[in-house]
């Protein structure tokens, strides 16, 4: 598990940014693979493993393992915003409804969003069908992983217990 920070890219490889394997303290680290990419903005909970039946396990949709993101907008978020998350957004360019997706306004300009899937930007596009540009994007957990007390940049390595439950 790793807290990326923003300016910091979902591969293994780059050779202009740095990448979360850079951030990573561990012998193997480069035995690792990403489960489930954050754009280089996008900060929070990454997962790497070299258990490929594992990450399949968490990526698919059909799991239905919940990602949650705090998110902070540039304009106010309404009731609104609850019930088209709930009942899916239409995305015309690729001809697709989200899944259902489960919105909580924290503030006038910030939500935590619950989603079982991961389109291409789909939390800024979901946000832009209401002209609203995300600011900030942070996820703080994937199924029962949180990433809790975890700083910045800093890594750890999951319990077996968290990598057991995912096992199932």
């Amino acid at each position: 598990m790793l807290n990326k920070p923003r300016g910091v890219v979902s591969a293994t490889k780059d050779v202009e940014h740095t990448t979360v394997l850079d951030l990573i303290q561990h012998p193997r680290k480069n035995e690792l693979h990403i489960v489930g990419r954050l754009d280089f903005n996008t900060t929070g909970l990454m997962l790497l493993t070299n258990d490929g039946a594992w990450s399949r396990r968490i990526s698919l949709p059909e799991t239905k393992l919940a990602k949650i993101y705090e998110v902070t907008l540039s304009k106010p978020v309404s009731a609104e915003y609850i019930t088209a998350f709930r009942e899916g957004i239409y995305f015309a360019y690729e001809d697709i409804t989200t899944q259902a997706a489960s919105l909580e306004i924290l503030s006038e300009f910030s939500a935590r969003l619950s989603l079982i899937e991961g389109k291409y930007h789909q939390v800024k596009r979901m946000f832009g069908h209401f002209q609203n540009e995300v600011l900030a994007l942070h996820r703080v957990s994937v199924g029962h992983i949180a990433l809790g007390e975890l700083e910045v940049g800093h890594s750890r390595l999951l319990m077996v217990e968290e990598a057991m439950e995912h096992r199932k």
